[in-house]
């Protein structure tokens, strides 16, 4: 399983559905599906502007959206795989406040999980196989039973 490191509080907004992309100084040819490891470090200087951001961008106020980052925090956010999401694309350009960067890998299909503690690396790196297994059996137990058996 592949998986990217990116600081929070933007490992949070990934995988939570609020940022579609992430924005990286070199490009990838990489398509499919990722996991997202939030790194030990926060960017401190760039929640108050990512807080503000989704509650424009969803309608809620700053202090909700604080909480859920807060919630996300409390619950294992740093050091860990925190979720996944499909890269679909790598551009030099996008119509969205999120990208900044000289390219962009865009992110779809998002899905937070329960944090699994892993070590990060840069570039793309390939995670431990106890945590893969951690991670099959989190996405595991948390699927939809049949009704009816």
């Amino acid at each position: 399983m592949k998986a990217l490191s990116v600081r929070q509080p933007y490992a949070w907004a990934i995988v939570a559905g609020y940022k579609p992309v992430e924005n990286r100084d070199w490009p990838t040819r990489y398509r499919g599906r990722v996991l997202i490891h939030a790194g030990k470090r926060e960017e401190t200087d760039d929640v108050d502007g990512v807080v503000r951001s989704v509650a424009a961008q969803t309608g809620r106020t700053d202090a909700e959206v604080a909480k859920e980052y807060g919630d996300h925090l409390l619950a294992g956010g740093f050091g860990a795989i925190v979720g996944a999401a499909t890269i679909s694309d790598c551009v030099e350009d996008m119509e969205s406040e999120w990208f900044y960067g000289k390219f962009g890998f865009v992110m779809t299909e998002p899905k937070a999980i329960n944090p699994v503690p892993c070590k990060g690396a840069l570039s793309f790196f390939t995670v431990p196989d106890d945590v893969a297994e951690a991670i099959r059996a989190s996405s595991d137990s948390e699927a939809p039973k049949e009704q009816g058996k």
